[in-house]
């Protein structure tokens, strides 16, 4: 199966897990092919002032993959700058947040998923 990019389009979520402003979210596949472990795989956009709030993953774990732009992320409380490349990690039962206070747009892919047994 290809979906092409232009298939794709952006859903803004305001106040997303409780953050300020709006997140921008292009679900890369639909609900109905996600599953087998993986909740959401998806390519998110936070505009200038923009978060995902503070949230615990009770049941599943969340990789993000930063493509472009820079943030703050939340690691469980202790809070560390991002850049592009760089790749977090939140297992279950710990939580996370991402905050975008720069000009540029922080773009990333987020892949929430059943831990390992």
């Amino acid at each position: 199966m290809i979906r092409h990019g232009e298939e794709v389009l952006y859903e803004r979520m305001e106040e997303f897990k409780g953050g300020a402003g709006h997140l921008l979210i292009k679900k890369l596949m639909p609900q109905s092919l996600v599953g087998n472990g993986v909740d959401l795989f998806a390519h998110n956009k936070l505009e200038k002032g923009c978060e995902i709030g503070w949230h615990v993953h009770e049941t599943n774990c969340e990789f993000y993959y930063i493509l472009k732009g820079c943030g703050e992320y939340n690691d469980n409380g202790t809070v560390v700058p991002v850049v592009a490349g760089d790749i977090t990690y939140t297992p279950m039962g710990e939580g996370h947040s991402l905050r975008n206070p720069f000009d540029e747009p922080l773009e990333i892919i987020a892949l929430v998923a059943a831990p390992r047994p």
